[in-house]
């Protein structure tokens, strides 16, 4: 599994941005989602957590970490900045997208599941129109 880094050019700012592969911003959110969890995450928390090989896990934090989305110190891994804030996006996307699709009758595997697929090839135009209507449609 290879994380391949994109420059793209962001058309509503002019700015330059990094897109990442999907597999690079699960592993970023897992490394979020276990930092909740522990204090110190190390590869074999990473393994036990996605259910991938020791090798395939390696090779996925030796990228993060030459591309800036991780720093390892000791074997533990920390976000950087910028892999920090993939990681935020993804898990709200992840979570508002869940709970949406739940609240609309999906059932939550699937609504999981899909939420998973749609986090990482949704416009943020679109994401931020759904949260927003989810939020004044609250009771």
């Amino acid at each position: 599994m290879s994380l391949a880094l994109t420059p793209v050019r962001n058309s509503n700012k002019g700015e330059g941005i990094l897109k990442i592969q999907q597999s690079a911003e699960d592993y970023l959110e897992t490394i979020l989602v276990l930092s909740r969890k522990k204090s110190q995450i190390r590869s074999i928390d990473i393994v036990n957590e996605l259910g991938y090989s020791k090798p395939s896990v390696s090779v996925a934090m030796k990228n993060l970490r030459e591309n800036g989305y991780i720093h390892m110190d000791d074997g533990y891994i920390t976000l950087t900045e910028k892999g920090m804030e993939i990681a935020q996006t993804m898990y709200e996307r992840h979570t508002v997208l869940s709970q949406w699709l739940i609240s609309l009758g999906v059932d939550e595997k699937i609504a999981v599941e899909d939420a998973c697929r749609m986090e990482h090839t949704m416009s943020t135009e679109s994401f931020t129109a759904i949260k927003n209507f989810i939020i004044q449609n609250q009771a």
